[in-house]
């Protein structure tokens, strides 16, 4: 997820990374678990490591003076908490540990019934709610410093808003990291008219196979789709239905691409949705399908350093991964004392695991 950190050289030998591999001043913390709060934790890991981003949340805590300041839970925002919990890893003396997320739990669950309580909940579900809940925060503080008011912008997200981002004539660091541009062309294969739709979005949701690979599910994202039969596209240009290609690719790359595996799947049989355990593999970079980016004005040679990060309702718990050195480093919610590694990049070069 991003390309904010670069990897360095391959370890001499063995499983652990030495201290001189780690980058200078760089902080690996676990989070501490509250009941089943591991998808709240492996989202906030990989967003830690997010450069970008923690760079402005950083820079919102000097803005405005946090840490210096001790207010209420119930007078701060979402991004306020975010933003003290990435500058207490960032101050810590050690190199490695865990925290306590306690303040930005409970903001959560101040602006989200979703999240109170000790079930499990979607990794996803809640990466989309913090995204729009920073959208909406950061945008109000801009309207606000502009002498302009909403009562639109007040308002907590809904749990089920969309991971597009919504039309805004303000245009946030937020969206600036996160957002790109899809294009829905149609082409009608009676007069050959070529329909466009453009829609913003903040994550990028793609299905997946078994035994396939990530770069192979970007390419059936981005592959041509023909509408027939029942299917057929309604023509503007020929008043009448058609058959028609549909297919997707992006019109602006984002500076972060969020990118969420489909692994729940609607089942006729059962006539319910059942978790998808496929193995998908996945590159330490990965360069986005030329099907997905032969936009004239699209910049397709972009390559994307991958963190990962896997878990959902059905998952005993939810992990962050992140490639240090050449060493896959795992920050699952339980661990107190630094990430583990799995194993030597070099020794996979395609795989992590089941994810």
């Amino acid at each position: 997820m991003g390309n904010g950190i670069s990897s360095g050289s391959r370890p001499s030998g063995g499983n652990e990374v030495s201290l001189a591999q780690i980058p200078e001043n760089e902080k690996f913390f676990g989070l501490e678990n509250f009941g089943n709060t591991c998808y709240c934790n492996a989202v906030l890991q990989v967003l830690y490591f997010c450069a970008p981003l923690r760079a402005h949340l950083l820079s919102h805590v000097q803005q405005k003076g946090l840490a210096k300041r001790k207010l209420d839970v119930k007078d701060k925002t979402l991004l306020d908490c975010m933003a003290e919990l990435f500058h207490k890893i960032s101050m810590q003396k050690k190199a490695m540990g865990y925290v306590t997320p306690k303040t930005f739990v409970a903001r959560l669950q101040l602006d989200n019934e979703m999240f109170r309580g000790s079930m499990h909940q979607d990794a996803h579900e809640f990466l989309n709610f913090v995204l729009n809940a920073m959208c909406d925060q950061v945008e109000a503080e801009l309207k606000a410093a502009t002498g302009l008011t909403s009562s639109v912008v007040s308002a907590p997200p809904s749990p089920t808003s969309p991971s597009s981002a919504s039309p805004s004539p303000y245009k946030t660091w937020v969206h600036e990291i996160f957002e790109g541009v899809l294009t829905n062309e149609t082409k009608c294969l009676g007069c050959s008219t070529i329909t466009n739709r453009d829609e913003a979005f903040l994550d990028l949701s793609v299905e997946i196979e078994p035994n396939t690979s990530l770069t192979a599910c970007l390419k059936k994202f981005g592959a041509v789709e023909t509408l027939a039969g029942n299917d057929r596209f309604f023509c503007d240009t020929c008043h009448a239905l058609q058959d028609a290609e549909k297919r997707m690719h992006m019109k602006r790359i984002p500076h972060v691409l969020a990118l969420h595996l489909k692994r729940f799947k609607y089942m006729e049989e059962s006539q319910s949705f059942a978790k998808l355990f496929h193995r998908i593999l996945f590159p330490s970079e990965l360069k986005l399908p030329r099907v997905l980016t032969d936009a004239a004005s699209l910049d397709s040679t972009k390559v994307y350093q991958v963190r990962w990060l896997h878990g959902g309702l059905e998952s005993a718990e939810a992990t962050g991964l992140r490639l240090l050195g050449a060493v896959w480093r795992s920050y699952s919610h339980w661990q107190r004392h630094g990430p583990r590694p799995l194993r030597e990049h070099g020794a996979m070069p395609r795989c992590v695991g089941r994810l």
